[in-house]
């Protein structure tokens, strides 16, 4: 009796721990900053966005679940090193400050930096920024380029559209943000404009942590195949058009 007992806890330990095993990686988690539209932004109660819908259909392909954690945009990289999250996907362009902490997946979009100004501001080029006020969301790469402005002073927001407010009280001169993001802050805010020309372009990856390679190779396929089949440009489609 005591050996049929033995057995059968020896069987359910195993069971334990396959079981465990089983659910190990069956969730995708997503670290992002959901104030940047049309990338991530909330729609009511949800998530939504671009960066959004890619990792989705990511995940799909790899039969996980996707989980979404929502939090500030300078610790998105922080918590892939950490493992809290399993991949980054926040408008996050790839550079070589941030290749040192994470790996990065193929790009999956291109992006430029502009500059927001109000409508009858005398900066008509990234040139007159020499000596201004300018603003940036923290831990972006407008928040790295800024720094190679002569003599700019530089306001760091939590949000983007903090910085836009800042604008518009006049508490900076201009705002340097992504194109996408900006086009948006335009149109919901009367008396501002995008500088014609572009800071600078830069790509959009997904960042995963150094010794996940395994995960790269599936993301990067995973992309690949999106990226064939037609699936990845209309994600884009649906929320850019010209």
């Amino acid at each position: 009796m005591k050996k049929k007992l033995a057995l059968i806890l020896s069987l359910s330990l195993v069971l334990v721990m396959l079981t465990g095993c089983g659910q190990s990686g069956k969730t995708l988690t997503m670290a992002t900053n959901a104030e940047f539209p049309p990338y991530e932004y909330h729609d009511g109660t949800e998530i939504v966005g671009i960066d959004v819908e890619i990792a989705q259909a990511i995940a799909d392909k790899l039969g996980r679940e996707l989980v979404i954690e929502d939090m500030a945009f300078d610790s998105v990289i922080m918590a892939v090193q950490s493992g809290k999250a399993d991949i980054a996907m926040a408008g996050l362009t790839i550079t070589e400050d941030r290749k040192e902490s994470v790996n990065f997946s193929t790009p999956y979009t291109t992006a430029s930096q502009v500059i927001i100004v109000k409508e009858d501001s005398d900066i008509t080029s990234p040139d007159d920024l020499v000596g201004k006020r300018v603003g940036v969301q923290l831990g972006t790469t407008g928040d790295i380029y800024v720094d190679d402005i002569e003599d700019a002073t530089v306001e760091r927001y939590g949000k983007g559209f903090e910085a836009v407010q800042a604008l518009l009280q006049d508490k900076v001169d201009a705002v340097m943000i992504d194109n996408q993001p900006a086009q948006v802050f335009v149109s919901q805010n009367e008396g501002i404009k995008i500088v014609d020309e572009a800071f600078t372009v830069e790509e959009y990856a997904a960042a995963i942590a150094k010794d996940n390679t395994e995960l790269l190779d599936q993301v990067n396929d995973a992309i690949a195949e999106l990226e064939e089949s037609g699936e990845l440009q209309a994600i884009i489609d649906k929320y850019i058009t010209d």
